[in-house]
């Protein structure tokens, strides 16, 4: 049995005693000092391996808020992985760190704590990929800090955004700056197992139109990622012959949207699309929804994306969210087979025993499996491991069949890692459909 090894001493004392030399690394060069990452947003340094830890891959997830038990699943899932491949990849040894990019007062992501956070990794040397983010908008200012890290940069692979001005310039829906800011070294670091929101906007489109929705308002948050996806649902929306009567965004520290949609019921709409986070005052926007436009499954409808698709919007909104549609990437926890159901029973026997699995989990274990290839290929030397990270090809792994392309984004893809489900609100979420859009309905969410 492999011994157990815990280092959670204070900063002062892991400077001391984890300045460890990766022998054999890079090719026989002195490896980094393993040194933890501040404690003010990190756990401490987590090792159950032989010897002594060679680098450190860390999460970088909003463990505060609504999101916060999708993100503790992904963390276990990551520890899980690490666990199975006795805390190595290749000939290296792996310590982990879980981050945290959120704040107690914001209770979700915070940019400062986000920044803070890019410049911890950038500036330790032991670090050698970082999975996440969970929120774009988070992304949008961690991934320039790591793209410049010395080193040739840092790989950085997201289990969960989907913002896709983040990778590729969407006509219309992304700044002219976007996504060449991001990437100021001139190469790419950055890529997710998750499909970008030209996806979601056409699979929430093509539902709308099953449940005949003829008419659709949209709001969004302002955040990146609510207005991305709202953009490229209005598009995918006109594509398939639904009217939009509005395009609009609500403000997140207002008390009241009664006056937002008495002007909504105005326009005769018979959807409602809210394109957020449930974090940016969501549940009082569905709540009023309600309360001006009647229950959701009666003459208006109301349709959000994956910022919403969390138990915590029935909890925090109660009735107002019943037959509320909300959608996620992926297929629903007991659609996965194969492989996936295999490490979902391993979840369950193991560091979720208890627990109804989130989906996210195991989009959260495909990252990590997907840098750890990606570190066991390389040579030791971040360049090279965010050389393999792109190279990777996943066959039937636990999300599908996929590789990247050049952006950073799924290609050649089947399975779950293009696959959306849609979620009906009751006292839980339960899946109503599950499907990949047309290709034809993406290529118009993401058009001019």
């Amino acid at each position: 049995m492999t011994a157990k090894k815990s280092v959670l001493a204070p900063l002062g004392l892991l400077v001391a005693a984890l300045a460890l030399v990766a022998a054999g690394c890079g090719g026989g060069d002195s490896g980094p000092e393993v040194v933890a990452l501040p404690s003010s947003s990190c756990t401490g340094i987590e090792y159950e391996g032989d010897g002594s830890p060679d680098y450190i891959i860390a999460s970088d997830l909003p463990l505060q808020g609504s999101s916060r038990t999708q993100t503790e699943q992904m963390t276990a899932a990551i520890r899980h992985e690490l666990g199975i491949r006795g805390w190595k990849a290749g000939d290296y040894n792996i310590a982990y760190q879980s981050c945290d990019d959120a704040t107690a007062q914001a209770a979700k992501w915070d940019s400062a704590k986000c920044s803070q956070n890019a410049n911890a990794y950038a500036a330790n040397d032991a670090v050698i990929a970082v999975i996440g983010t969970f929120n774009s908008g988070c992304a949008q200012i961690i991934i320039p800090v790591l793209n410049e890290a010395p080193d040739g940069g840092i790989a950085m692979m997201s289990p969960a955004n989907t913002y896709p001005c983040l990778t590729v310039n969407l006509p219309g829906g992304c700044e002219a700056t976007e996504p060449a800011k991001y990437y100021p070294a001139g190469t790419r670091n950055y890529a997710r197992v998750a499909p970008a929101d030209d996806y979601q906007g056409a699979f929430v489109a093509e539902f709308a139109q099953k449940q005949g929705t003829k008419k659709v308002y949209i709001l969004n948050d302002k955040e990146a990622y609510g207005l991305g996806v709202a953009t490229t649902f209005r598009k995918a929306a006109e594509s398939v012959g639904i009217e939009v009567a509005g395009f609009e965004a609500w403000d997140p520290k207002a008390s009241s949207y009664e006056a937002l949609f008495k002007k909504i019921e105005g326009t005769g709409a018979d959807a409602v699309f809210l394109g957020g986070l449930i974090d940016e005052n969501g549940a009082q926007v569905i709540k009023d929804k309600v309360a001006v436009l009647g229950p959701n499954d009666g003459a208006v409808k109301l349709y959000a994306p994956d910022g919403f698709t969390a138990q915590a919007t029935i909890d925090e909104t109660g009735p107002a969210s019943a037959g509320m549609y909300m959608s996620v990437a992926g297929v629903p926890i007991d659609a996965f087979t194969g492989t996936a159901k295999e490490y979902i029973d391993s979840l369950l026997a193991g560091p979720l025993a208890g627990k109804a699995i989130d989906p996210y989990a195991i989009y959260g274990a495909q990252a990590a499996q997907v840098v750890l290839d990606a570190i066991a290929a390389s040579d030791g030397s971040r360049t090279s491991v965010i050389e393999e990270m792109f190279a990777v090809q996943i066959t039937d792994g636990l999300l599908g069949t996929f590789g990247f392309n050049e952006n950073g984004d799924p290609t050649n893809a089947s399975g779950a890692v293009v696959g959306f489900t849609m979620y009906i609100a009751t006292d839980k979420l339960e899946d109503v459909d599950n499907f990949s859009p047309k290709p034809e309905t993406v290529q118009a969410a993401g058009a001019a």
